[in-house]
């Protein structure tokens, strides 16, 4: 450590890429990764090409220790270390089949549910526990959610 300014500054960090590592990052912009993995590897290039930790949290407006967490990990894991880890984030409570049980009371009973009535259903019969906005956004994400007609008539369109 240096004192710099009269505040004690952490030893400078910086990373050296090959031409095919920076190639490699400069290309996950185009590609389908979270943004997460994005800004990482921005960060990590910006950092070869010179700026200093301070410049690049200011740059993405992160805390520096974010910046020095994500250049140590690209040090000690290389690409990798750019992905979360799985098993973050809350677990899903429901299971797979729990919604196609659901999907089938819908397709199947002649009456209709709101989500109100399907979280309900889901806890009396499967011992489930789901919010009915959280069902409810479940269900629309797998195409289950919204009357026949609606969904008919929305597909028959013309612009």
């Amino acid at each position: 450590m240096h004192l710099q300014g009269g505040l004690f500054m952490g030893a400078r960090i910086r990373v050296f890429l090959t031409r095919e590592q920076d190639q490699i990052l400069r290309n996950l912009r185009k590609e389908d990764v979270p943004q997460k993995v994005k800004d990482r590897a921005s960060v990590i290039r910006l950092n070869a090409h010179g700026w200093y930790v301070e410049k690049i949290a200011a740059h993405f407006n992160w805390n520096e220790k974010t910046v020095r967490k994500v250049l140590r990990k690209w040090e000690e894991e290389g690409l990798e270390g750019l992905w979360e880890l799985p098993g973050r984030g809350g677990k899903a409570r429901w299971k797979e089949d729990d919604i196609v049980f659901l999907e089938e009371c819908l397709r199947v009973e002649p009456r209709t549910y709101n989500s109100y009535q399907l979280a309900l259903k889901l806890k009396t019969e499967r011992n489930v526990l789901m919010s009915p906005d959280r069902l409810r956004r479940v269900l629309k994400k797998r195409g289950s959610l919204g009357s026949e007609q609606g969904k008919a008539i929305k597909e028959n369109k013309t612009r």
